[in-house]
Parts: C-alpha cells; sequence; structure tokens
C-alpha cells in the first residue's frame, strides 16, 4: 500500500514583500501559518433525525503570527498599514530531498508583545496579523489554498468555492 509523503520542518524565515533581500531565519522563535477553517452552518429543523453544520464557501478570519528572538524595529512599520509578507518553510522528505513551502499574507500587524525579560536571555517578541484579506499555501510550488477577498476567490487544491456563486452574480 502506497503511503503519504512525510514532511519533516527544518527552519523558517519571514519576509516583507516590499523588502524581499532582508531575512528574519537568524531571528525566528516561532512560525504560526494560519489554520483554514470553512465557516459553517447549523440547521436544526423541527422534524429533522439531528443537527447538520453544512460548509458554506467561506472561511472564518485567518490570524497568522510569528514570534522572534528580540525586538524587530522593521515589523512596526508592518503596523501603520497593510503589507505582503512570505512565511517561507523548509521541510525535509523521508528521501532527503530538502523542499519549499510558503504562505504569502497580505494583512495588517495588530500586535507585538514581548514576553517578559530575564536579564542573560533573549528577549522573545510576538507579532500577530488582522485584516488578512489575501493568503495563499503553495507546498513544493503546488497551490493547495488560495484566499483573496477582493477578488471574492477561495480555490482548496484547485477547486473554486467561489466560481459558480460568481458566474450566478454576473461577476
Amino acid at each position: 500500500m502506497a503511503q503519504q509523503e512525510l514532511y519533516a520542518f527544518q527552519a523558517s524565515d519571514v519576509r516583507n514583500t516590499a523588502d524581499p533581500d532582508v531575512s528574519r531565519a537568524n531571528i525566528i522563535s516561532t512560525v504560526a501559518i494560519p489554520a483554514l477553517k470553512r465557516k459553517t452552518v447549523s440547521v436544526s429543523s423541527g422534524g429533522a433525525a439531528g443537527d447538520v453544520n453544512f460548509a458554506m464557501p467561506q472561511i472564518e478570519a485567518p490570524e497568522p503570527k510569528f514570534g522572534t528572538n528580540g525586538p524587530d524595529p522593521a515589523i512596526f512599520a508592518g503596523m501603520a498599514s497593510a503589507d505582503q509578507w512570505t512565511f517561507a518553510g523548509a521541510f525535509k522528505k523521508k528521501n532527503g530531498v530538502m523542499v519549499p513551502a510558503k504562505a504569502i499574507i497580505e494583512g495588517v500587524i495588530t500586535e507585538w508583545e514581548p514576553d517578559e525579560q530575564t536579564p542573560g536571555e533573549l528577549m522573545k517578541c510576538s507579532h500577530v496579523f488582522q485584516e488578512v484579506t489575501h493568503y495563499e499555501f503553495l507546498l513544493e510550488g503546488d497551490e493547495l489554498f488560495y484566499f483573496d477577498w477582493y477578488e471574492r476567490e477561495i480555490r482548496i487544491a484547485g477547486v473554486s468555492l467561489m466560481g459558480d456563486i460568481n458566474s450566478a452574480l454576473g461577476i
């Protein structure tokens, strides 16, 4: 029986698309690409045998975040307005081949939270995004997920959730 490929996370980086030559690979402590969670609507009819949570062609608001070892002064510019960011990852497959993964995210950094500080230790800082209007995830160059609020588009594994709806609306 064929087995699903194992991808072991090796390293990460977070870059602002406006300044793509600046890497944070040496200061990144954590990266959390947003969960992909479709909206559901619960239906409980009076004569039905039970409730059903119907999946809607929408997603819940994504909330990406990352942490750094020490403060990153350049991050504060991202709190002024929406920017596009690349969350890059390196994954090692079972055969030893290293493959890229990346999430391209457009949003506003709305939270910067430094941890408690202890002399002799690096101060950890957390950064959270809101107002995410664009989010795509690629693994080995293949698009697994695409969301763009302005385009009215969601694709999961290449299948549009909005295509038929946009067509019916004449968009």
